[in-house]
């Protein structure tokens, strides 16, 4: 279902957060994880197999943090030459 989808979680370093990351990894996403711990981010993004362009420091109370997160997301498919239509 989620293989070859491009996802971004907010609240990624624990929780339902890292949980779900964890289980759309299994499926095959491509995740961007957000959160406010970054060492967790690292952390999480390490046991997964994932690149440290996988992981932004977010807060998702402060709008231009958020927007990195989107934005780091696009250029990345950009990079790649993916688009968002799965």
């Amino acid at each position: 279902m989620s293989k070859n989808k491009v996802v971004v979680i907010t609240g990624a370093s624990s929780g339902l957060g890292e949980a779900t990351a964890r289980q759309l990894a299994g499926h095959g996403a491509k995740l961007v994880l957000g959160a406010r711990r970054i060492e967790r981010l690292h952390a999480l993004a390490a046991s997964l197999s994932l690149s440290n362009d996988a992981v932004v420091q977010t807060d998702v109370t402060e709008l231009a943090q958020v927007r990195r997160l989107v934005d780091s997301q696009h250029r990345d498919l950009n990079r790649h030459g993916g688009d968002r239509a799965g």
